[in-house]
């Protein structure tokens, strides 16, 4: 139920700032839906026009368009500017963050209409970009990982060999064959994984194998029905499902073999490809194991370059953990500084070791 109460200056800014997010939204989904086709672009485009209903909501309350709006959030802008440019998963997930900090809960002038509608909004904005995390989420995963260890490998291995008090040439060709060693591993690795996985997949899937049985079989009591209780079915939506089955089967022309219709597949897609993530490791592994080897790669030598390495892998981590907070929803400030504490903790640990095992063979 709205308020009754008479609205103060206060409240009629506060509904302007409401009417400024809500259009911001209904562009963001727009311009999402622009770059989408068939369900999605449907989706996209109902989200607009439910963002469009609030926005009418609160022209009410204002009595017209305002003489004067406040400038769109710093997000919001950014929001916006993505969605124009990238239309991709990150808008999506940010736009999932956005959804979730909706005030209407607490909002005596909007009503428990909106305030549903912002719940249910943040679920379909989950849905689509869960969609786009099953894409991308086998390469992906193998790009995002295969960076964060080349960075804090690489990182840990300079550092502790520096701490040695080795020359700094030692220390570029620590660096430069930990990139080698630690690429050529994880790609070899990643596809041995992702091929490994694909095959298992393949060997649990249903096959045509008995197929050209099913116009035999008794449509009243056959046993296809079991082949379907042992994929998670019950009894009767078993039985119900063999039944029309084989009427299909039996219906179908006798001189054609009977193709089953096809069942829906998704493990292969969220899986990935072998090859695609083998390559996405071994190159996203190199990229982020270059970084702390950029010092000495340059001539650098000393504290100079140890604490320009740190700094390049600090923000790198930064980066990629932010961007992994992004892609799952998560606050990405939270994640980067999780990897950025994680990275300098194995960084520090080899380091003091260097300088143990320096003392000791001094």
């Amino acid at each position: 139920m709205t308020a009754t109460a008479t609205p103060t200056d206060r409240d009629r800014r506060r509904w302007a700032r409401y009417l400024v997010d809500e259009r911001a939204e209904a562009r963001v989904y727009r311009e999402l839906a622009a770059r989408r086709e068939g369900e999605e672009r449907e989706i996209l485009l109902a989200l607009a026009e439910a963002e469009g209903r609030h926005e009418a909501h609160w022209l009410a309350l204002l009595g017209g368009e305002p003489a004067r709006l406040p400038a769109p959030s710093l997000g919001g802008r950014v929001l916006g500017w993505m969605a124009r440019r990238f239309g991709s998963i990150f808008v999506l997930a940010l736009a999932q963050n956005a959804e979730d900090r909706s005030p209407y809960d607490t909002e005596p002038f909007a009503t428990p209409q909106m305030a549903a509608d912002e719940k249910i909004h943040r679920e379909v904005v989950r849905g689509l970009a869960a969609r786009g995390r099953r894409r991308l989420s086998g390469t992906f995963r193998a790009a995002v990982f295969g960076a964060n260890d080349g960075l804090v490998s690489n990182l840990a291995l300079v550092m502790g060999i520096g701490a040695t008090g080795v020359s700094s040439s030692f220390v570029l060709f620590s660096g430069v064959a930990g990139l080698l060693a630690g690429a050529l591993s994880m790609g070899a690795g990643e596809f041995v994984s992702v091929r490994s996985q694909r095959e298992l997949l393949d060997a649990t899937e249903p096959n045509a194998y008995a197929d050209e049985a099913l116009p035999d079989l008794d449509l009243d009591a056959n046993e296809l029905a079991l082949v379907y209780r042992t994929r998670g079915l019950g009894a009767d939506e078993a039985r119900d499902k063999a039944h029309r089955v084989v009427a299909a089967a039996q219906a179908a022309d006798r001189s054609q073999p009977y193709q089953r219709p096809a069942e829906a597949r998704n493990d292969h897609e969220v899986v990935g490809s072998a090859l695609g993530a083998a390559a996405s490791s071994f190159l996203f592994f190199a990229s982020g194991a270059i970084i702390p080897v950029l010092p000495w790669l340059f001539g650098m030598t000393g504290v100079a370059a140890v604490v320009l390495a740190l700094v390049l892998v600090g923000l790198a981590l930064l980066l990629t953990g932010a961007t992994v907070g992004l892609l799952s929803g998560g606050p990405p400030l939270k994640r980067g500084l999780r990897q950025l504490a994680i990275g300098f903790g194995a960084a520090a640990i080899t380091y003091l070791l260097g300088l143990v095992f320096g003392v000791s063979l001094a």
